[in-house]
């Protein structure tokens, strides 16, 4: 898929908004994507998934982890489409971490997918869980870097179906609240 396919179908399932949003990472932002706009249909993620599992299919990939909630569909559907193992990382007292019985093995090649990426601090956390075990973190694919290029995750390199380069505020400086402009909190993972 090209990037202008991607946004297409962004914006057909009513994924890609315009309003006063309060992103994961505490910014502000006058545009989201909402992720399950698009990824309630299996058909388009299954699409999607298979736009990134391409870029990886002579990478000798063993295992696809995603962060949970929206990299456990893309995890699910990359690792199928490269016929590889896939799982996901979840925060246990605010920690990122393998449960439900999760690991990998020493060595193990590992590509790391995220839905939507605003700073990479979650993928971030993801890579060195994966380190940490002593696996290879081959490299990040994203739905969407919303980051304007400045996520950076290191020696691990990255790509995205769709990127974007969002304004984000941080609440101090957000012109949105200046203008009284309500404020939608979606999608927030607590952090």
């Amino acid at each position: 898929m090209t990037e202008q396919e991607v946004k297409d179908l962004l914006v057909k399932t009513g994924a890609i908004m315009d309003g006063h949003f309060l992103l994961t990472s505490g910014l502000h932002s006058p545009h989201y994507v909402e992720k399950f706009n698009v990824l309630q249909h299996p058909e388009y993620t299954q699409k999607l998934c298979e736009a990134m599992a391409e870029k990886f299919k002579d990478a000798a990939i063993d295992t696809v982890v995603g962060p949970v909630m929206g990299g456990v569909l893309l995890a699910h559907e990359t690792g199928k489409a490269l016929g590889t193992r896939a799982i996901f990382t979840e925060r246990e007292n605010g920690k990122m971490t393998f449960r439900r019985g999760f690991t990998l093995r020493e060595g193990e090649r590992v590509l790391i997918v995220e839905d939507i990426v605003t700073t990479g601090g979650s993928i971030k956390e993801v890579i060195e869980v994966v380190k940490s075990l002593r696996a290879i973190p081959v490299a990040v694919s994203m739905l969407v870097d919303r980051s304007g290029g400045k996520a950076d995750f290191g020696d691990v390199p990255a790509t995205a179906l769709l990127r974007m380069n969002v304004e984000t505020y941080t609440p101090e400086e957000c012109p949105l609240c200046r203008q009284g402009i309500p404020m939608t909190k979606r999608g927030r993972t607590g952090k």
